[in-house]
């Protein structure tokens, strides 16, 4: 299979994947479809040879992630984030809980995204954002405690 057909291959396989976890870490949806395209533009650069459909996708979010760290160092604030249009909760509900989660800092969004939507372990996470699996637990612990704080209405303690 040509480089052409398999990138098309790749990215009707996983460019909402991407777009998710990207969209997670930036908090901005122009930036996460740069993000993107950028990944796949890395794949056409280095031709990699992945062994299977998990080190296809795994390989294309560590690109990705590391594509969004390259954009949150080179902004000097935090962005204002009007994601609920493009990364929509079915209910009020769900809305509120996804407020809360993108109100969390980058490498907490990031860690929420990849564990319970994406469904990788610490230690996947850790490889695809280049942490220790240590690190992404406290990320995760931290989240969840954010998370349960603003969901019982303790966001300003």
């Amino acid at each position: 299979m040509n480089h052409s057909n398999r990138l098309e291959e790749l990215v009707t396989k996983h460019e909402h994947t991407l777009f998710r976890a990207a969209l997670a870490i930036l908090g901005d949806a122009h930036e996460a479809e740069d993000a993107v395209q950028d990944t796949f533009l890395r794949y056409l650069e280095k031709r990699p040879e992945l062994r299977d459909s998990d080190h296809e996708k795994a390989w294309l979010l560590k690109v990705a992630a590391n594509r969004c760290k390259s954009v949150l160092r080179q902004r000097h604030r935090h962005p204002a984030v009007e994601l609920l249009d493009v990364y929509p909760a079915p209910d009020t509900e769900c809305r509120e809980l996804m407020e809360a989660i993108l109100a969390l800092p980058a490498n907490q969004r990031a860690a929420v995204h990849l564990h319970y939507y994406e469904g990788y372990t610490s230690e996947e996470i850790g490889a695809i954002l280049g942490q220790r699996p240590g690190t992404v637990r406290s990320h995760l612990s931290r989240a969840r405690d954010a998370l349960r704080r603003y969901l019982n209405g303790e966001e300003g303690e």
